[in-house]
């Protein structure tokens, strides 16, 4: 999977960049005709070494040398050897990696040796284009397969064919971050809570459609465990419990999925509300009422042993006074901090509130827990720490 780079991890692979470019310009430069592969390696290694920098492909799944140099008809993944003399009118292309700072560069170029015909220049030069041209396709918004297609519509304009097995690979702290089917897995989810949890009698969650209040009279008369009442001037409506959640049922195949590398779909709507029957050999009933989505994420989130929870929302932060002339965003709180402001009324009852709430019990679940409130729409720049409130212990 290749995950999403925070600036700062962007800046190392960039310094990690500059620094190959620099080995391969050398490396360029010192190419000859008469010139061994073996010499060739063995100066890079110089200069990588003498960059405080590592080889990446030396001893990388038993690989001997610091480069790969392919000559002519050979593809990739030439062994450098004291054999093999780069001569004149041949092609050569040089492959080269490193790690600065535990961030891996990996590129490479082909350079024809003296005099070459023209066929291969073209072939040279045809295979850069395809390059740039692909490049300026990695940008926010395109997918890989925007890039596979300018390269493959460029090369077959002239006839050149791409070989479909080694056309790239992501790269960060591993030199080969390789594409990985995910399996997806959604888990009806059960929750089970308390039978005596104050909640079921004071019902306060609006459920379902709007009714008129003779409609409404007629179905409580029916059944009186029913309760409704008037939304707001927009009708009545039926109203449950929204007890606390207190365990998982599914929690042990949710955890199986996820050692098993599936994404794990869970606690949708907060989950399914149910309670031990003691009088049905303690099996789980159905009870009407609501889970709290944030308060059913903040347990699974316990149950999976996260470090961190993220909370999205439709908004960017946590905000006092929000709405108001002087409102202010919050960055970073303490679970007493964002515990007081709850108190005193500062975050929607129905909206925020309950977002925070779960954030302070999943802060003071166990040490060095933070959850991170953001907006759905900036996941990634949240998850990378870039936006939202932290609220931890």
């Amino acid at each position: 999977m290749i995950t999403i780079k925070n600036d700062l991890q962007l800046a190392k692979m960039r310094s990690a960049g500059h620094l190959l470019y620099d080995v391969l310009c050398q490396l360029r430069e010192k190419m000859a005709p008469g010139m061994t592969t073996l010499d060739l390696d063995r100066y890079a290694h110089e200069l990588i070494t003498h960059a405080h920098a590592t080889p990446s492909f030396l001893g990388y799944e038993g690989y001997p040398a610091t480069l790969c140099v392919s000559i002519d008809d050979e593809v990739v993944h030439g062994i450098p050897s004291k054999h093999i003399e780069m001569k004149e009118g041949s092609i050569v292309s040089v492959d080269c990696g490193l790690v600065l700072d535990g961030w891996q560069a990996d590129s490479a170029f082909t350079k024809g040796m003296g005099q070459i015909s023209p066929e291969c220049a073209q072939l040279i030069e045809v295979t850069e284009r395809c390059f740039f041209e692909g490049a300026r396709q990695a940008v926010d918004g395109n997918r890989l397969g925007d890039i596979g297609h300018a390269v493959q519509q460029l090369a077959e304009s002239y006839n050149y064919g791409v070989i479909r097995d080694l056309t790239g690979h992501g790269i960060g702290r591993e030199m080969h971050k390789r594409y990985k089917r995910w399996h997806a897995a959604t888990v009806v989810t059960q929750i089970e809570c308390d039978p005596d949890d104050p909640a079921f009698k004071n019902p306060t969650k609006p459920i379902g459609p709007f009714y008129t209040e003779e409609q409404a009279k007629e179905f409580m008369a029916e059944d009186p465990s029913k309760v409704f009442v008037e939304d707001s001037g927009r009708g009545w409506r039926r109203v449950v419990a929204s007890p606390d959640p207190k365990k998982i049922v599914e929690a042990d195949s949710i955890l199986n999925l996820l050692d098993n590398e599936f994404i794990v779909i869970a606690c949708g709507g907060g989950g399914i509300p149910v309670v031990r029957d003691y009088e049905n050999k303690g099996c789980y009933k159905g009870v009407p009422a609501v889970i709290d989505k944030d308060l059913g994420g903040e347990l699974l989130a316990e149950d999976c042993d996260a470090d961190v929870l993220f909370l999205l929302t439709a908004v960017e932060h946590v905000a006092i006074n929000f709405g108001k002339p002087n409102q202010e965003e919050l960055e970073d709180l303490t679970a007493d901090e964002a515990e007081r402001l709850a108190d005193e009324g500062q975050f929607g009852k129905g909206s925020m509130e309950p977002k925070v709430r779960a954030a302070i019990k999943f802060a003071r679940s166990r040490k060095g827990r933070t959850c991170i409130i953001g907006a759905l729409d900036k996941a990634a720049e949240t998850m990378a720490g870039l936006s939202g409130t932290r609220i931890h212990e």
